[in-house]
């Protein structure tokens, strides 16, 4: 037999030698990756959370104007508000706008309520004042948020025991400044003007000052309590809050 016979087995044998390898690489890879996955996909998850289209994402699952209720009791919190014609309703109904008020079923010892009766200090401050006040003489801490990013109106109210902690709301004017300043709105960097002080910028190359504000409003509500649009995913859709009319027009 000479060398030209033997060729055709010789490649046969390279070619069976070259995919043996080639098998044995991808079994070691996916071996690795099987190990590594956890990690991997931490740090994907990471880098999608920090990012700006996750943020605006979360946007769409977060209200304009909410108020967290230190308390796990959905039905106290349905009692004190005096809802009427209470009904299930999920997460994702809620934002629709359609629900007086919604009721959140409760998250890290907080339950969120949020919907279009909820008062707006920009509209009538004295109102938004009696409401937050009145319901934490019923249960206790009671935090207010509110972020217009078309407005650029916002507010930050926290009551403990029927007394305001502190509270700050801007409507164009600073319509509600009382309280110390507490040591998360500082380390935010929130900036809280007088009742008569204009919210300049400093220069046209710096966004508006009452404009940062808006956007770290959901980053004091995650300090003192909870950011709605950072609850995870899952739970929202498994779980169904309470929707319904409030007694009366706060």
């Amino acid at each position: 037999m000479n060398a030209w016979d033997l060729m055709p087995a010789l490649l046969l044998l390279l070619f069976s030698v070259a995919a043996s390898i080639g098998v044995g690489i991808v079994v070691l890879v996916v071996r690795r990756a099987k190990r590594k996955g956890p990690p991997l996909i931490r740090a994907a998850r990471s880098s999608i959370a920090a990012s700006p289209a996750f943020e605006r994402a979360c946007v769409f699952r977060r209200p304009p104007c909410w108020i967290a209720v230190r308390s796990r009791n959905l039905l106290a919190v349905q009692a004190a508000l005096g809802l009427q014609h209470a009904k299930p309703c999920s997460w994702i109904e809620a934002l629709a706008g359609d629900e007086k008020l919604f009721l959140a079923p409760p998250v890290k010892g907080w339950v969120l309520v949020m919907g279009s009766n909820l008062p707006e200090p920009g509209d009538e401050v004295d109102v938004c004042f009696r409401f937050v006040l009145e319901l934490s003489r019923k249960l206790g801490q009671v935090q207010f948020f509110s972020a217009s990013r078309i407005l650029h109106h916002h507010a930050w109210v926290k009551a403990d025991g029927g007394k305001i902690v502190r509270a700050y709301a801007w409507a164009g004017r600073t319509v509600w400044n009382q309280g110390a300043l507490t040591a998360a709105e500082r380390e935010l960097d929130l900036k809280c003007f007088g009742y008569t002080e204009a919210a300049e910028r400093i220069s046209f190359n710096q966004p508006e000052p009452v404009a940062l504000n808006v956007d770290k409003v959901p980053l004091l509500a995650a300090r003192w309590s909870l950011d709605p649009a950072r609850i995870d995913a899952g739970f929202l859709q498994s779980e169904s809050g309470v929707a319904g009319e409030p007694s009366h027009r706060y």
